[in-house]
């Protein structure tokens, strides 16, 4: 039986709330929470979403993650307010390899705008459900700076090299409508209906044997993202060739 309890994980960073959780009947729901910001990322928020994976990768009570956004946007990427730094850099990719390596399932629920690092997290999720009215853009490169989610393995696996290219170097913005005919999400439902539909899907998830669901998860992460730690390491050798300039 799945557990049905409740349980208000601590989400506070530094006195700053910037990541919201609750567990309820096996599926932790994590809320980025800089509405303000359009959930644009900062170093807060990194490790707040961080340690919760880290504890929903060893809590046998968490049986599936569902990862949405408060207010207007699911994640504008990383909080351009200061430049990029090391610390930046590692953070952002260790919660990408968290949401990869975690053998739970994540299933993210998006909306608004979805754009950079909150894009590439997106794609580091199992399983992702759209609001019909959710704008997608990779503008990294006309930003001067360069990707760091093992985006350039998980493109390329979802849409093909071509069209990976063409996304990554032009940058254009795309509809919730081309990311379902892309491959990169699973569904695409009106945003009235976003939350309930992600949350009956990361139900279903939760109600299965675990082990076999993290067996499915490991096996074809490594069959179908060979590339993935390669990518995570040659990103971040680019990304620091860029910030040393």
């Amino acid at each position: 039986m799945v557990p049905m309890n409740t349980v208000t994980l601590n989400t506070a960073t530094l006195g700053t709330v910037t990541l919201q959780s609750e567990l309820q009947a096996g599926v932790l729901t994590l809320t980025l929470h800089r509405p303000e910001k359009r959930n644009a990322i900062n170093n807060d928020l990194a490790r707040a979403l961080l340690a919760a994976l880290q504890q929903a990768d060893t809590d046998e009570a968490i049986r599936c993650v569902l990862l949405r956004g408060n207010g207007l946007a699911f994640c504008a990427g990383r909080d351009v307010s200061e430049a990029p730094t090391e610390d930046d850099l590692k953070l952002t990719q260790q919660v990408a390899c968290a949401l990869v390596r975690c053998v739970k399932p994540v299933v993210a629920a998006v909306h608004g705008w979805t754009v950079g690092a909150g894009l590439e997290w997106m794609l580091d999720a199992d399983i992702v459900i759209a609001a019909d009215t959710t704008r997608f853009k990779l503008p990294e490169a006309s930003l001067g700076v360069f990707v760091t989610g093992g985006i350039s393995a998980l493109l390329p696996a979802a849409v093909g090299l071509v069209r990976a290219k063409a996304m990554l170097l032009l940058g254009e913005e795309f509809s919730a409508a081309q990311a379902h005919a892309w491959g990169l999400v699973w569904a695409v439902v009106p945003p009235e209906e976003l939350r309930a539909t992600a949350l009956r899907h990361a139900q279903h998830l939760a109600g299965l044997d675990p082990q076999v669901v993290g067996r499915f998860k490991r096996v074809l992460n490594t069959v179908g993202l060979t590339g993935f730690d390669h990518a995570i390491a040659t990103e971040s050798a680019m990304q620091r060739e860029l910030m040393a300039r």
